[in-house]
């Protein structure tokens, strides 16, 4: 078999069109070189990476999926993520087309996607090139904060229900110099914080961008005596460099070691602090100042 003749058959079997229904898909594509690949996407997707938008069709996520836009592509693979809806995975397999279904709960996960979707798309060396660059950028920012103070840190990725952020986060504040308080991911009352006292609490909701009402939810909480709130060390970072599992969690590393460690690291964008710090009323229940 000739040279040219292999390339052709590796071209052919590598995908060339692809579905995403997740913005962790879209941003991964991105890095890896291949948006050009990209024939349809999310409103969501649109949000996090703009240029994902140009000309391409925009169709439901991986909770509302339609079988209908999906064919209308013609695409050879979709992309989804958690959360799914087991009616949105009956429209994705009722489309015909491939589907590579991702459930990320770790860094490691969050790796191990980026590499299969760089391999099915013939680009695997650029899949490694980018999660080279993702430990490099984490391991630095780890050995920034060796040896310094480990706060204490609740990070919310949902407010009602209040729900912990997930596991990657948690991984994110370790290498940030903080310390992860409560589980991953679990869902939990007020008083559960409460008690627990944090030193920082941070505020990524999905889908809410850099808007969390900060003031309001601490008052509505009675978080107004915890630690955090009275030295005014409550933030909300963006929500996509929280809660997208892909390259743009540096980001969001950045911003928790400007939140966590500001004498070491400097504002960076996407991260707000409390302004309308909740103190005590006689009553002891929070009030806005």
């Amino acid at each position: 078999m000739s040279f040219k003749m292999g390339l052709s058959m590796f071209w052919r079997h590598t995908v060339q069109r692809v579905v995403a229904l997740q913005p962790s898909a879209t941003v991964i594509l991105e890095a890896i070189g291949k948006l050009d690949r990209l024939v349809a996407c999310t409103k969501y997707c649109v949000a996090v990476c703009p240029q994902a938008g140009a000309g391409r069709m925009i169709v439901d996520d991986s909770w509302t999926a339609k079988r209908d836009d999906i064919v209308a592509v013609h695409p050879d693979l979709v992309i989804a993520a958690v959360p799914y809806q087991e009616k949105s995975v009956s429209e994705i397999l009722r489309s015909g087309v491939r589907f590579l279904g991702l459930a990320p709960r770790t860094l490691a996960d969050i790796y191990i996607d980026i590499a299969t979707i760089a391999g099915l798309l013939g680009v695997a060396e650029r899949g490694e090139h980018v999660i080279g660059v993702m430990q490099r950028e984490i391991e630095n920012v780890r050995r920034q904060t060796a040896g310094l103070s480990r706060p204490r840190v609740f990070c919310e990725e949902w407010g009602k229900p209040l729900i912990a952020s997930q596991e990657w986060v948690a991984e994110l504040v370790e290498a940030a110099g903080g310390r992860f308080v409560s589980t991953p991911g679990r869902q939990l009352s007020p008083e559960d914080i409460g008690g627990e006292d944090p030193d920082i609490l941070i505020a990524a909701w999905c889908g809410a961008g850099e808007r969390v009402p900060l003031g309001t939810i601490m008052a509505g909480r009675n978080w107004g005596s915890l630690r955090a709130v009275r030295t005014g060390r409550v933030y909300c970072i963006r929500d996509e460099f929280l809660n997208t599992p892909a390259p743009t969690l540096l980001a969001g590393l950045h911003a928790l070691a400007a939140a966590i460690h500001p004498e070491r690291f400097s504002c960076t964008q996407g991260l707000r602090c409390i302004s309308d710090v909740p103190s005590l009323s006689p009553t002891g229940n929070a009030a806005l100042v």
